[in-house]
C-alpha cells in the first residue's frame, strides 16, 4: 500500500480524453492537406518541365493553326505558279504562231512583188508575150511538211489578143518518181479516172494555180512535169526538179 499511494508510488500521467470523431476529423484534414500538396508539388514539376496539359493544348493548337496556314499559302503559290507557267506556256506557243505568221507573210509578200513585177512586165507596151496560145510561168514545186506531200504553184499567161475569148482547158501533172530503184510515171489528176477531180482552167489574160500533191513516202520525186491541154491538145508544157 504504502508502495502504491506513498511517496515512492509511480507517477501518473494525467491526459485530456478526446473523442474518436475528433481524431478522424483530423486525420482526414491532414491526409486532405497532404493530397492537395502533392498535387500542387507535381503540378508545379510539370509546369517546371514544360508539360502543363493547358499550355500544351494550348501550344498544340497553335502549331496546328500554323501549319493550316502554311499549307494553304503551298496551295496557294502552286496555283500562282501553275497560272504563271500556263501563261508562260501560252505567251511562247503564240510568239511561235506569230512568228511562223510573219515568215509566211514575208513569202508571200515576197512572191506577190515578184508577180507584180511580171504583170507589169507584161501589161507594158514594150511587153512581149510568148509564142503559143498559153504559156506556164514561175512554176514552183517545194515539199509541204509531210513526207511525201508537195505543194505547186505556176501562172498560166493567155497568149492570145486581149479581145480574144477567154483560153479554156485543164492542167495536169506529170511526176517521176524512183520507187525500188525504178523510174515510174504517176498522172495527176489521171485523165479518165472517175474518183480524179479534172483541174480546170478560164484564163483571159493570167491565171495563178496552186494545188499539192502527194506520192508515196517511200518514193523519190524526180521531176514534175506540167501541162496544159485543151481538148485532149497540149497546148503548153514545163518541167521542174524539185
Amino acid at each position: 500500500m504504502r508502495q502504491r499511494f506513498g511517496v515512492n508510488a509511480p507517477r501518473l500521467s494525467i491526459r485530456t480524453h478526446i473523442a474518436w470523431y475528433w481524431r478522424a476529423l483530423g486525420a482526414v484534414i491532414v491526409l486532405s492537406l497532404s493530397l492537395v500538396l502533392a498535387a500542387w508539388i507535381y503540378d508545379s514539376g510539370r509546369r517546371f518541365a514544360g508539360f502543363h496539359s493547358e499550355e500544351s493544348t494550348r501550344q498544340i493548337e497553335g502549331l496546328q493553326a500554323q501549319l493550316a496556314e502554311l499549307g494553304a499559302e503551298a496551295v496557294r503559290l502552286r496555283v500562282m505558279a501553275g497560272a504563271g507557267e500556263s501563261a508562260v506556256q501560252i505567251e511562247r506557243t503564240a510568239q511561235q504562231q506569230l512568228s511562223q505568221q510573219v515568215q509566211l507573210l514575208e513569202l508571200e509578200n515576197a512572191r506577190l512583188k515578184q508577180d507584180l513585177a511580171f504583170f507589169e512586165g507584161m501589161l507594158s507596151p514594150s511587153g512581149a508575150r510568148e509564142e503559143g496560145v498559153v504559156s506556164i510561168n514561175r512554176l514552183q514545186v517545194e515539199a509541204a511538211g509531210a513526207p511525201g506531200k508537195y505543194r505547186y504553184r505556176l501562172l498560166v499567161v493567155n497568149n492570145l489578143p486581149r479581145q480574144a475569148k477567154p483560153f479554156s482547158g485543164t492542167l495536169q501533172l506529170l511526176l517521176k518518181v524512183r520507187v525500188d530503184d525504178q523510174d515510174v510515171m504517176i498522172e495527176h489528176p489521171r485523165l479518165g479516172d472517175p474518183g480524179s477531180q479534172s483541174i480546170s482552167l478560164e484564163v483571159r489574160n493570167f491565171q495563178r494555180v496552186e494545188g499539192e500533191f502527194s506520192v508515196s513516202a517511200a518514193a523519190v520525186l524526180k521531176d514534175v512535169e506540167v501541162r496544159i491541154l485543151q481538148d485532149g491538145v497540149v497546148r503548153a508544157r514545163q518541167s521542174v526538179n524539185p
